[in-house]
């Protein structure tokens, strides 16, 4: 792999740590707890009001479009080429919100009924339903994975690219919200006061929500317009994307493509200005034989039907050739940890012997590959043909 810093000076790993978070294992693109809270608020802020089994049809709801986890027996490969498929398209939210809504109904009627509380309204369960199914859509497409909502007439991926993949604020904001009623209730009781309602929780908590959204968004585009604004080795962006850090809604890892590298840098929305001067570089160089043989694999079509800034590296070895493919998106912060790469080994014949997708990556294979702590100016991997897939995109 060759790369390189975009200055004379040294750029440290340990300031770039600072704004590049590894994916620690991760199986699933946003975990179902965020889906399930956000349920619960939206059942507390007043649809538990409305229907029986309000909070059970959107819990379900809210996690049933992930019924697609099922692909992952079959392999991460075929895990990434149908998860977030047709069952998070607009046409799949609907089916499965009627569907769900129809279960519900059937089953909620056969039920005892209560004393308390509303009875079973097919029109309410249908509204929870689709609100559900509807905000889990909603929830993936505002993270850097995305969806694809016009399938099956359109694959194309979308994403708003403002919220971390798991967003540990957004987790306390819920949890606050819901769960500071619950304790309030607890001391209520004990004292003999009146209980407070959920609702106001609920409220807070989806507000939040949506003004942490808001906030994230403001920040993406003020990300967005510094990377454009600066030429980069004496060349213009071609394209730039801003993807968010845990935690700090204002810093970001910025990835910027021009005609012959990608540029990937920490930049901060509350900062004047982002460093376009010290970045690390990941250079484009025309196709190889390797290359051209790993992309022909099944893995490799899967990993760039969905890769969005796609980078490569080809390491010669004894046995033949390993060839690694990366999103840049997803980069990690430590490069012997690596996350959304597609690893290829040919022998020397250029024929397959392996080929392996994973999410949360795991330790280099071996000196070369894809350099070691070289990303301090440094080159490693003698015979190495890095970046041309973004040339073909």
């Amino acid at each position: 792999m060759k790369l390189d810093v975009c200055s004379s000076g040294r750029i440290s790993v340990r300031e770039f740590r600072v704004s590049i978070f590894r994916f620690p294992g991760l199986s699933f693109p946003l975990d179902p707890l965020t889906h399930t809270l956000t349920a619960t608020a939206m059942s507390h802020s007043g649809l538990n009001r409305k229907t029986r089994f309000a909070t059970l049809a959107l819990i379900i709801g809210s996690n049933l479009p992930d019924i697609d986890s099922i692909s992952r027996l079959d392999g991460s490969a075929t895990y990434l080429k149908y998860h977030r498929g047709i069952t998070h398209s607009l046409l799949g939210v609907i089916v499965l919100g009627a569907l769900l809504a129809a279960v519900v109904y059937y089953l909620g009627r056969r039920a005892q009924p209560k004393k308390t509380g509303p009875p079973v309204d097919a029109r309410w369960l249908l509204v929870c339903c689709l609100l559900a199914t509807g905000s889990h859509l909603l929830l993936d497409f505002t993270n850097s994975y995305g969806v694809r909502p016009f399938l099956p007439f359109s694959g194309r991926w979308y994403a708003w690219d403002i919220m971390f993949i798991i967003d540990p604020l957004l987790l306390t904001l819920l949890a606050l919200g819901l769960g500071l009623p619950w304790l309030f209730r607890l001391v209520s009781e004990e004292v003999g006061a009146r209980k407070p309602s959920y609702q106001r929780g609920a409220i807070f908590a989806l507000s939040c929500l949506i003004l942490l959204w808001g906030l994230r968004d403001f920040a993406h585009r003020r990300v967005l317009s510094l990377l454009d604004s600066h030429t980069y080795l004496q060349e213009n962006p071609r394209r730039v994307g801003a993807f968010p850090t845990p935690v700090n809604p204002f810093a970001w890892t910025g990835v910027v493509e021009t005609d012959s590298v990608f540029h990937v840098l920490p930049a901060n929305a509350l900062a004047d200005d982002v460093d376009a001067t010290r970045t690390r570089v990941f250079r484009k160089e025309e196709s190889t034989p390797p290359l051209e043989a790993a992309l022909n694999t099944r893995t490799a079509k899967i990993f760039l039907d969905f890769a969005r800034f796609p980078w490569d590296s080809v390491a010669e070895t004894e046995k033949g050739y390993d060839v690694t493919l990366r999103d840049l998106r997803f980069l990690s912060s430590a490069l012997s940890r690596r996350g959304f790469v597609v690893d290829v080994r040919l022998d020397k014949q250029l024929r397959v012997r392996s080929e392996s997708f994973s999410f949360s990556g795991g330790s280099q294979r071996g000196a070369g590959q894809e350099g070691s702590e070289e990303d301090e100016g440094g080159t490693s991997g003698a015979g190495s043909s890095d970046g041309v897939l973004a040339s073909r995109r």
